[in-house]
C-alpha cells in the first residue's frame, strides 16, 4: 500500500513512525508534478490536496490533514463529490491553544506589556498607575464551542469566570458553559461579554462575520480575540476600533494573509497583541497530531472505520 505526502511539513510527523508500517510505502515530491508522478497510484494522501493533485493521484480513497482546519479544500472543488474521506486532526491542538489563548488574556488585561517595558527602563510602577483588570467574574464569550471552544470554556471556569457560548450547530452544553445557543445569538454575545474569543473554522459563512458592526456591538472595555483562523474578523475595523479607543485590548493569533507582511497596519494597532499562529505548537500537540495520524493509519489497513471525519460539504 503507497502514501503519497503532498508537503514537506506532514513529513516531520510521518518520520516518527515509518518503522511501525513496513508494509506501506511512503513517497513524495517536491512538485505537484513529481508528487503525481510518484503518487498515482497512492490510495492515501497526508497533507494537503488541491484540484490538480486531486486529479493527478487518480487513486486517492482517503486524505489524511496533519491540522484541524481544512481550509485547504476550497482549492480542491471536485472534492465533495468524489467518495474520498477526508479527517483531520480535530481535538490534537486544542489543549496548547487554550493555554496559550489565557496566556494572551492574562497578558492584556494584566498589561504585561507595560510592565515589561517599565522593567526594562528599571522603572517600579505601582498598581494605580495601570488600568489592571482581573478575571474572576467576568463573562466571557466563545464564538464556536468545538474541542478549542471547549478547552478555553473549561479553563475560563477555573477562573471564575462565566461562560456564554453560541455554535453554529446545536451541540450538548457542558456543565461549565451557562449559555449556550446558536449563531443568531451571536448579537447579544458581543454585547454581554467582557471578552469575545472566536474559535470557529473558516469557512464561506464565516469568512468576514465580525466586521464593523459586530465590533460596535462589544463593550468599550471589552478584550476582543481570534484563534481559529484569519478572515473571520475585518482587520481593517478592528484596526479602527482599537484606534478609536475602544476595547480594553485585542489578541491575534491569525492572520488574513500569513506571515502577515511587514508594512501590515496591523503591526501598529494600539492595544492589539499579535502572535504568528503559534497557538496550536507544542512538544504535545507534535505528539498527538502523530499519534492521530498512526492510529488512523491502522484503521485504515485493516478495513476499519477512520476518526476524525471531515463533512466535506461543510468544510470541517
Amino acid at each position: 500500500m503507497k502514501v503519497v505526502i503532498t508537503t514537506p511539513w506532514v513529513g516531520r510527523y510521518v518520520d516518527m513512525f515509518l518503522d511501525a508500517f513496513p508494509e506501506v510505502e511512503f513517497v513524495s515530491g517536491d512538485t505537484p508534478e513529481e508528487i503525481i508522478a510518484v503518487g498515482a497510484d497512492a490510495e492515501v494522501a497526508f497533507g494537503p490536496v488541491d484540484q490538480k493533485l486531486l486529479e493527478g493521484l487518480k487513486g486517492l480513497k482517503w486524505i489524511a490533514s496533519a491540522s484541524a482546519g481544512v481550509e485547504w479544500m476550497r482549492n480542491a472543488p471536485g472534492l465533495p463529490a468524489t467518495d474520498i474521506i477526508v479527517t483531520n486532526t480535530r481535538g490534537a491542538h486544542a489543549s496548547t491553544i487554550a493555554e496559550h489563548t489565557f496566556g494572551m488574556l492574562v497578558h492584556l488585561a494584566r498589561r504585561f506589556d507595560e510592565l515589561s517595558a517599565a522593567q526594562k527602563r528599571h522603572e517600579w510602577i505601582r498598581g494605580a498607575e495601570l488600568p489592571f483588570t482581573g478575571l474572576a467574574g467576568l463573562t466571557m464569550g466563545i464564538v464556536g464551542l468545538g474541542n478549542i471552544g471547549r478547552n478555553i470554556a473549561s479553563r475560563a471556569k477555573a477562573f471564575e469566570m462565566d461562560v456564554i457560548a453560541v455554535d453554529a450547530h446545536p451541540v450538548d452544553k457542558p456543565d461549565y458553559v451557562s449559555e449556550l445557543g446558536l449563531l443568531d445569538g451571536l448579537d447579544s454575545l458581543l454585547e454581554r461579554s467582557d471578552v469575545v474569543i472566536v474559535t470557529v473554522p473558516i469557512t464561506p459563512e464565516t469568512r468576514g462575520m465580525i466586521g464593523a458592526r459586530e465590533l460596535e456591538l462589544l463593550k468599550d472595555t471589552a478584550i476582543f480575540m481570534v484563534v481559529s483562523r484569519g478572515g473571520i474578523v475585518n482587520e481593517p475595523a478592528l484596526i479602527e476600533t482599537l484606534k478609536s479607543g475602544r476595547l480594553l485590548g485585542a489578541a491575534l493569533d491569525v492572520a488574513d494573509v500569513e506571515p502577515l507582511p511587514a508594512d501590515n497596519p496591523l503591526w501598529d494597532a494600539p492595544r492589539l497583541f499579535i502572535t504568528p499562529h503559534c497557538s496550536p505548537t507544542s512538544r504535545q500537540t507534535h505528539a498527538n497530531v502523530m499519534n492521530m495520524m498512526q492510529t488512523n493509519l491502522r484503521h485504515f489497513l485493516a478495513g476499519e472505520p477512520l476518526e476524525n471525519v471531515v463533512n466535506k460539504s461543510l468544510g470541517y
